[in-house]
């Protein structure tokens, strides 16, 4: 199970604990070497492992380089891929929903290992998803978002249906433009809820390049989340 710590990760994770059809032999997450938090998320080993023990299943993270390139991930997760195959892996599950250059991705990168992408969420608009995931009792608190979107203001929330109604109308009500990513703590794919503690919320700025060559600053908006 690719594990980002978030309400789609805990959705998909879910769905294949309620069908039977799996068995989850690890929870593979990609974090920064430097800083040691998730990638994207920013969530600290100390919560994805709290994650893991209160889920049953054993973390794997995998360390990436501070603002490595596509190459370096895919260097990365071929020896991942490599360890996989030889232990007898046959699927890598992900939480993505209808992002189809990401899902050719996954599958290209997967196929010369012989391993099976699985999308358990796969299909639906994004609207019936997140309604989907509220009706699971799975518990989120909002941990990442842009700026200029839902900015700082939303950090810390909690998902709900108050809070999905409450969203801009161009906002995409499960975040899959980017516009929040979250950290799950409580539900029923855990024997415990999982404690943390939220400090002052910070910002930090990333100058990404674009295709035709110049760069653009992104800023984000980030929980100073910790395990209590």
């Amino acid at each position: 199970m690719n594990w980002s710590g978030g309400k789609d990760a805990a959705h998909a994770l879910w769905r294949v604990m309620q069908s039977g059809e799996y068995e989850v032999v690890a929870l593979l997450t990609t974090t920064n070497r430097e800083t040691r938090l998730s990638t994207m998320h920013n969530l600290p080993t100390a919560l994805l492992q709290a994650q893991s023990e209160s889920i049953g299943i054993p973390l794997d993270l995998v360390e990436l380089k501070p603002a490595g390139n596509l190459q370096d991930y895919t260097a990365t997760m071929e020896k991942v891929l490599q360890k996989y195959q030889a232990l007898g892996v046959t699927h890598f599950i992900y939480g993505d929903i209808f992002l189809h250059d990401i899902r050719k991705y996954r599958e290209t990168t997967l196929a010369p290992y012989g391993i099976t992408l699985v999308e358990p969420l796969w299909g639906p608009s994004s609207r019936d998803i997140i309604e989907a995931y509220l009706d699971t009792g799975l518990q989120t608190i909002i941990v990442t978002t842009e700026e200029t979107g839902l900015g700082m203001g939303a950090i810390g929330k909690k998902i709900d249906r108050e809070f999905i109604q409450s969203l801009p109308e161009h906002c995409d009500p499960n975040g899959e433009n980017g516009e929040y990513h979250t950290f799950c703590y409580d539900g029923p794919i855990y024997q415990h809820p999982v404690a943390y503690h939220l400090g002052t919320p910070f910002r930090k700025s990333y100058d990404i390049p674009l295709d035709d060559g110049t760069e653009k600053t992104y800023t984000y908006c980030f929980a100073d989340i910790q395990a209590p």
